[in-house]
């Protein structure tokens, strides 16, 4: 079968579920139906049909172009306008991370983490002496600030264990 047809195969199985449950299904939902009725889309099925907002403004075409189902559009006009939770894209959520300062001994370790903390508790049990946090920085550039700071070090790095440390001297 073609993925036109298939499609038009969902859209037509997904209208009565709406007008039934008088909501846009979830996805335990979808599972349920498949499971009592086999005709029904499998979820892999479902999920090439695109994005929730897509799949809804896809549905309102198909239904507007055949009419009699205004109740099941006036259903899913208010997905087509909600913006998925899962669009934004990277460069519009920065991810934030930590880049810390540790010492143990005469050594200091410049390192970067999403969580410090339990970065910190890993490094301290590899040790045999006590790590210590000297200073913390939450930023939305972890890999440039570690850098800038392992650059800034170089002249002291030394490397222990597959750990780059830094020399006090």
């Amino acid at each position: 079968m073609a993925g036109s047809a298939r499609r038009r195969v969902s859209y037509r199985k997904l209208r009565p579920l709406i007008r039934e449950l008088g909501r846009f299904p979830v996805k335990r939902e979808l599972k349920l139906k498949r499971r009592v009725d086999s005709t029904f889309p499998s979820e892999a099925s479902l999920s090439r049909l695109g994005s929730k907002a897509k799949t809804v403004l896809r549905i309102i075409e198909f239904c507007g172009a055949r009419g009699g189902y205004d109740d099941v559009i006036k259903i899913c006009r208010p997905f087509a306008t909600q913006p998925s939770a899962r669009t934004e894209t990277k460069e519009d959520a920065p991810e934030f991370g930590f880049v810390y300062l540790l010492k143990s001994g005469r050594h200091y370790k410049i390192g970067r983490s999403n969580a410090a903390g339990r970065r910190e508790y890993e490094l301290a049990i590899q040790l045999p002496e006590k790590a210590t946090k000297v200073h913390e920085i939450r930023t939305d550039d972890p890999p440039g600030i570690e850098a800038y700071w392992h650059n800034r070090f170089a002249a002291k790095r030394r490397t222990e264990n597959g750990s780059i440390w830094m020399h006090q001297t």
